[in-house]
């Protein structure tokens, strides 16, 4: 009868590998997104504003528009992976996919009193698509670093007895009973002998605490493939005011909504002929819902006909996260009831928090009449700041100073400058970010953008091509000694945005 039903269970797991510093690092930086014209010059607005995608850098932003308007825009988004495991075996692999990015309106109330201090106000609401976490990573190469290695490393000087089916009990739910119970450490070590991976030295004694991997190899083939879908999306609800001639202050709140499905498959062979296992798979499922909240303050001033200045204060970005965690798992001699183990059992998290650090940033922009403008953002964050709450939890403890150990503060620049020619524009830009960590896990990321737009009066029409790459080192399982599989990624959005004046 069991094998007829379809077996959803949760469970709550006392201990967990989920959590970590990738998850802060996931959220904590802002794809540059937004309007063509945001883009096209790499985001360079904050003593700018007159652009809906500039609230995301200084909230002042939405007071420099003369006349209310909306938006909408949609991008293209092209992914490329150049991946090599250490330094060789270069795969290529990519992700396309076009979304509605952008979509938001300001509204502008003029002052009927021409000798009021406080010229007028906006309102400005935006949705920003802030990050896209749609990828693809292919690789396959050879190692001496198999799947037994993960598997053993958590199940040594475990005690047998705890990892064995109690009488009548399914595989499924001794799965997230242990899990449930004992923490991840001893969930993983269960999975590694019934998926057939590894095995007690004495199978027979239950104070049995020590492992052997059932495969026989000098190196082993691996193939593995990650694919990860979803976003991060910003909800901004911003207001602005312009005092006098000269300077405009505005404030917003953000609401985030956070969708990330990540699936990694881990296909192994090549085995030596003696070895009882000759083939393994491993898959694990994260599954990531939540939102956040963040609030931002800034001010835009105009020193003279020519120079603008901003200033603008990022706050802390609190993220409510909850994880669910499935794995499945098979081999030669696996269990026969190890298909029971699959993404429908699934390990459901408590609920966590995320702190990103605030970030400030200065601004000047060079005006030249309605010839054109250049800007310049630069902006500075503590990466090293970042928190996983609550704090209560030991684990989270040691994550934290692990993140306070590994990374740093982060200063970025952007650089963007626009020619008009009558109704036609010509953008370009440049961006830079330091890697957020002290070694080189992830280096520096560099974009440059290009675009052109075109005014009819009532409404314009804009285009953008903006590019960025950054170097990342990854680790193919959480156990290994070190980073193993490079990533060289790119990449291009090409977005297209649609303005009414009204």
């Amino acid at each position: 009868m069991k094998k007829y039903i379809t077996l959803i269970m949760v469970a709550v797991c006392a201990a967990t590998n989920a959590q970590n510093i990738d998850d802060v690092l996931r959220y904590s930086t802002d794809n540059l997104q937004g309007t063509a014209r945001f883009q096209a010059m790499s985001g360079a607005f904050g003593a700018l504003g007159g652009d809906l995608s500039s609230l995301n850098i200084n909230p002042a932003g939405s007071a420099v528009f003369n006349n209310s308007q909306l938006t909408i825009s949609g991008t293209n988004f092209h992914t490329k992976n150049k991946n090599s495991y250490n330094g060789s075996n270069t795969f290529n692999s990519t992700e396309n996919n076009f979304d509605i990015n952008q979509i938001g309106g300001v509204f502008v109330f003029n002052n009927s009193d021409p000798n009021a201090d406080w010229k007028k106000f906006s309102i400005g609401l935006n949705f920003d698509k802030v990050q896209s976490f749609d990828n693809y990573i292919n690789a396959n190469y050879n190692t001496t670093q198999g799947i037994d290695n993960y598997f053993l490393s958590f199940a040594q000087g475990l005690p047998l007895g705890p990892l064995k089916l109690q009488d009548g009990e399914f595989i499924e739910g001794a799965y997230l009973d242990i899990g449930s119970s004992l923490g991840f450490v001893e969930q993983q070590a269960f999975l590694g002998i019934f998926g057939g991976v590894i095995d007690a030295v004495d199978p027979d004694n239950d104070n049995n605490t020590e492992y052997v991997s059932t495969s026989e190899y000098n190196s082993v083939t691996q193939n593995y493939r990650q694919i990860s879908t979803g976003y991060n999306d910003k909800y901004t609800f911003n207001m602005a005011s312009q005092y006098k001639d000269n300077l405009y202050v505005g404030a917003s709140i953000n609401i985030h909504s956070i969708f990330l499905d990540q699936l990694t498959e881990l296909t192994e062979n090549g085995y030596d002929a003696s070895s009882q296992v000759q083939s393994t798979t491993f898959d694990n499922l994260l599954r990531s819902r939540g939102n956040a909240f963040s609030f931002s303050l800034g001010a835009i001033a105009k020193v003279n006909k020519s120079v603008r200045v901003g200033g603008s204060y990022q706050s802390p970005t609190w993220y409510r996260i909850s994880d669910d965690f499935s794995q499945r798992i098979n081999s030669t001699i696996a269990d026969e009831d190890i298909g029971f183990i699959n993404f429908n059992v699934v390990n459901a998290y408590d609920k966590y928090t995320i702190k990103t650090p605030g970030k400030l940033t200065g601004s000047l922009a060079l005006v030249f009449g309605k010839d054109g403008l250049l800007s310049l953002d630069y902006g500075y964050q503590d990466m090293s700041n970042a928190e996983l709450r609550p704090d209560s939890d030991p684990n989270f403890v040691a994550e934290n100073n692990y993140i306070s150990n590994q990374l740093k503060a982060v200063s970025s620049v952007r650089l963007g400058g626009e020619y008009r020619i009558k109704q036609v524009s010509l953008r370009a830009g440049y961006r830079y970010e330091q890697s957020p960590y002290e070694s080189n896990v992830i280096g520096d990321l560099n974009g440059i953008s290009g675009g052109l737009g075109y005014n009819f009066g009532p409404s314009k029409l804009d285009l953008a091509i903006n590019s960025y790459s950054q170097d990342r080192n990854a680790t193919i399982l959480s156990t290994d000694p070190t980073a193993n599989l490079n990533i060289d990624r790119t990449n291009t959005n090409v977005t297209l945005s649609y303005t009414i004046n009204f």
